[in-house]
């Protein structure tokens, strides 16, 4: 999908993606029209939040056999479930694709999607957790770049999605790794990270313990490890950060984005402000948005370049 800039007014915000190989917020223009992305590095972001309530974010569909691409709600409708509408949950077939490797419902389009090769990893976020996770041939980067991990590896290349699956459950239960990461939970961990080589030790150390798992499995271990985006580098720092002192899905807001992992930034409210504070961005999926020259309560600030 081309990355098409944001036109002015009111969007739905559908979180922050890496398919562009950068962090950009995706964005669908709350009149109509396609998905549109918003670059958050190099410019100041502002923006203001309309309201407290949450709208649909979409569904994917399948562009071909190995690919999905995210589908704006045409109704721009209120979310009433998994963040989606009814109707957009009823269409999205990529929704079963967790539970295939178990017998679950899986439409024609879901299985020609499973039938290409998978990569299983391992990532490790800011307080020492690694998490097990699979991804696409097509996705193999972009699936890690939006994690919020510190440090990853792909662990092994598997011929297709269900079989991968199996693996990564294999491993929850031989090596009680987590499949999920709550996005406070990373938030958290990333404001009070001082050191990075505790990460690090912990995440060689699930590795060497996966790499054991897959051996007795006779599956042969890959251990690529994932090359973090630079993007990310000063909040893989120990420079003081303190968490964003407001709420941002209400208000207005104004910053200068200055290091990005996943979806969490780090961010400065002035250019001269020597404090830093991080705050999670994918927080406003769902809600309704206008970027424009906005500025943090309590801040004076430069106007924005959005």
């Amino acid at each position: 999908m081309p990355a098409t800039p944001p036109r002015d007014g009111e969007h739905v915000c559908h979180g922050v993606t890496w398919a562009t190989g950068d962090p950009r917020l995706l964005l669908a223009p709350a009149p109509g029209g396609p998905l549109a992305h918003a670059e958050i590095m190099n410019q100041r972001l502002g923006y203001q939040v309309s309201g407290t309530g949450r709208w649909c974010t979409g569904r994917y569909q399948f562009a071909d056999t190995i690919r999905v691409e995210p589908l704006a709600c045409p109704d721009r409708a209120p979310a009433v479930q998994s963040g989606q509408c009814a109707r957009c949950a009823g269409q999205d077939d990529f929704r079963f694709a967790h539970q295939v490797h178990q017998g679950g419902h899986a439409p024609q389009a879901l299985l020609r999607y499973m039938d290409q090769p998978h990569w299983l990893y391992l990532a490790t976020f800011a307080d020492g957790t690694t998490k097990v996770g699979t991804a696409a041939e097509p996705r193999k980067r972009s699936r890690l770049d939006e994690q919020g991990a510190l440090v990853a590896t792909y662990l092994a290349k598997s011929p297709d999605g269900r079989t991968v699956r199996h693996l990564e459950d294999a491993l929850t239960r031989r090596l009680q790794l987590t499949q999920t990461m709550r996005a406070t939970a990373k938030l958290q961990a990333l404001a009070d990270l001082t050191n990075l080589s505790p990460v690090r030790a912990a995440h060689d150390q699930d590795v060497a313990r996966a790499a054991d798992a897959l051996a007795e499995l006779k599956i042969p271990p890959v251990l690529e490890p994932w090359a973090p985006p630079a993007e990310g580098d000063r909040l893989r720092t120990s420079i003081n950060r303190v968490l964003y002192p407001h709420d941002p899905r209400q208000g207005d807001h104004g910053f200068m984005p200055l290091s990005c992992i996943g979806s969490q930034i780090l961010t400065a409210l002035n250019s001269d402000d020597d404090a830093h504070y991080v705050l999670d961005l994918g927080a406003l999926k769902g809600r309704r948005i206008t970027l424009g020259p906005f500025t943090s309560a309590g801040t004076a600030v430069q106007a924005s370049l959005f």
